[in-house]
């Protein structure tokens, strides 16, 4: 063997041990590929295992309830509610307690009797198209099997979609990457700004300065907020005048949810930086945090999808519920007091994690 590949193989040598030296690298090295390996396992599904569904009779037959029974033993759907009135379903949907809802005509009785096809209407939240179609899919094939025993009832439902009523994907995406694009830079930023005082050398500087934590890490919270702020404006300008998708509701309601989101995502960044001792270390703790974030979201994957212990876990996941409220305020035109009870989780997140990054860097100095 040459003195060149002895002396290579001596520096990669140098290398390895270099990485497995620190504990947060060996950590980092074999801990989140197991985590991904169960998320993307459990989370990555675009299978429709449930369906939440309302259903509104309005015949009140025989006919009608075998219809009914049809969809009621069906594994996929549970029925969630009942309504008597058309004019209910849009506040059920909007809150999400159903995905579709099931509409019986008045004369549905009568027009099988009569030998005509029978109307049923199905209501769907078409904010998810894909889950939206593969709901109605499901639907009609119960239908076209009811109509060997039924004579009359059509083998196409009539659709009708809340939300979108074109079932176009952007309307689904563009609007949750206004709160997604966002955070990914805010928490990037605050998670380096500590940390990159420490590799300038200027963290000496900070400790005898006459400011005080709470002055500091204001201070290094502000930038951040503004930056997503101002990201957060440039995506739903993209969306509202490039994809050409229509603002439902308030842009003050969805601007004050967002800086809730984005107080509780800032503390996390600014409580990784000041744990971490180097910038490559803070991007690691970054990176294998902000991946289940996403994946937990509801971002691609419906949480109704995953399974029950999955599904807890997400109320840890601000960014579910700062999806969810951004798109009802953006699809729906939801008022900002019907999405700020569903909020608590972020409130919690902040709690948490602004007091931890104060703890962490008051630690430090």
């Amino acid at each position: 063997m040459s003195k060149r590949m002895i002396r290579f193989r001596a520096l990669v040598r140098k290398e390895l041990l270099a990485t497995l030296k620190e504990k947060t690298s060996r950590m980092i090295l074999v801990g989140p590929l197991l985590l991904y390996i169960i998320l993307f396992g459990y989370i990555a599904s675009f299978n429709l295992n449930h369906i939440p569904y309302a259903l509104c009779d309005l015949s009140g037959s025989e006919a009608s309830s075998q219809f009914v029974r049809a969809v009621d033993n069906n594994k996929i759907f549970e029925r969630v509610a009942t309504v008597q009135s058309v004019s209910q379903i849009k506040a059920l949907m909007d809150e999400g307690e159903a995905l579709l809802t099931v509409v019986i005509e008045p004369q549905f009785a009568q027009h099988l009797k009569e030998g005509k096809s029978a109307q049923v209407q199905v209501v769907i939240d078409g904010r998810n198209s894909t889950t939206a179609q593969l709901a109605a899919g499901y639907l009609t094939q119960i239908a076209q099997t009811m109509n060997t025993t039924l004579t009359g009832v059509p083998e196409l439902i009539k659709t009708r979609f809340l939300f979108n009523p074109n079932v176009i994907t952007q309307w689904f995406i563009m609007p949750g990457l206004i709160v997604m694009l966002s955070m990914l830079q805010v928490v990037v930023l605050s998670a380096l700004s500590v940390a990159r005082e420490r590799e300038q050398g200027t963290f000496e500087q900070l400790l005898v300065s006459p400011y005080t934590t709470a002055e500091l890490l204001a201070a290094k919270s502000i930038v951040p907020i503004l930056i997503g702020l101002f990201q957060s404006t440039l995506i739903f300008l993209v969306d509202l005048f490039w994809f050409e998708i229509p603002m439902g509701g308030s842009v003050l309601a969805m601007y004050f949810v967002l800086l809730l989101f984005i107080l509780s995502v800032v503390g996390l960044g600014l409580a990784v930086s000041a744990y971490s001792q180097t910038m490559q270390q803070g991007l690691l703790i970054v990176f294998v945090f902000l991946v289940p974030m996403v994946l937990l979201s509801g971002l691609f994957a419906p949480v109704a999808n995953m399974p029950q212990w999955i599904q807890l876990l997400t109320y840890a996941d601000p960014l579910r519920f700062t999806l969810s409220a951004v798109r009802r305020i953006y699809l729906a035109g939801a008022p900002l007091s019907a999405v700020l009870v569903s909020m608590w989780p972020v409130v919690v997140m902040a709690a948490v994690t602004l007091p931890a990054a104060y703890y962490f860097f008051k630690k430090r100095l």
